[in-house]
């Protein structure tokens, strides 16, 4: 009998567009998954309205109508409860969750981030990368735990840096790394292959001792060959 489709929650701050990326590749057949909601901190973001054209449940909750972090946070994932998802995937999220919420949640929440984890958690990367002189840059998905950006990392998309790139141009070059990275981590999830287990991360029963790396050719591979 066939896998059911990975019922998925996504949560977002912003414009979206990783989470079209998801919606765009379910309907191409490429993405084994299912989004049975969209939540937000944030009512007018640009991602609620890619989700509602996609006829996907959507909810947005404002931080400042609760008594604190912790609140908000009981109050969001109760909603995203309700729906009963299998992972909660942090689409351009930037909101960090409170530790109990969390670890409520241990191993079914995942991440994307603008950086080459554990390199430059937190905001900014695309500026502190060009400030360090480095030669590359790139986007992880990782396991989300209470340490901001800290939760053990899947996956790697890479791009050089360029002369003359600026914070901007450098973000909109690796944002399509990151749509890919996204929609590959995640059909990894959806196939039932990914595991985080006590000792960290494991593929196909595996411990993943380092990254998965996105490829040209759309897939993840790790250092021994071809993996999905």
């Amino acid at each position: 009998m066939a896998e059911a489709p990975l019922r998925l929650a996504v949560l977002v701050s912003g414009r979206g567009s990783n989470l079209q990326a998801l919606i765009d590749a379910i309907a191409a057949g490429s993405l084994h998954a299912e989004i049975a909601g969209v939540f937000s901190d944030k009512r007018k973001a640009y991602a609620l309205e890619r989700t509602r054209a996609a006829g996907i449940h959507a909810e947005a909750l404002a931080p400042r109508e609760h008594a604190d972090r912790r609140a908000f946070d009981e109050a969001l994932f109760e909603r995203v409860a309700a729906i009963q998802p299998r992972f909660v995937v942090c689409a351009g999220y930037m909101r960090l969750i409170s530790a109990e919420v969390v670890e409520r949640w241990q191993g079914r929440i995942v991440n994307i981030h603008p950086s080459l984890l554990p390199a430059y958690p937190g905001l900014d990367t695309h500026g502190r990368v060009l400030a360090s002189g480095d030669a590359g840059h790139g986007a992880s998905v990782h396991f989300v735990t209470p340490e901001l950006d800290g939760g053990p990392v899947l996956s790697h998309a890479r791009i050089a840096v360029e002369p003359g790139d600026t914070p901007e141009a450098l973000a909109a070059r690796l944002l399509p790394h990151e749509h890919r990275l996204m929609v590959a981590s995640v059909e990894l999830l959806a196939r039932r292959r990914v595991y985080l287990t006590a000792s960290g991360i494991a593929v196909d029963g595996r411990a993943l001792d380092a990254p998965l790396e996105l490829h040209e050719d759309g897939r993840l591979y790790d250092r021994a060959g071809f993996v999905a």
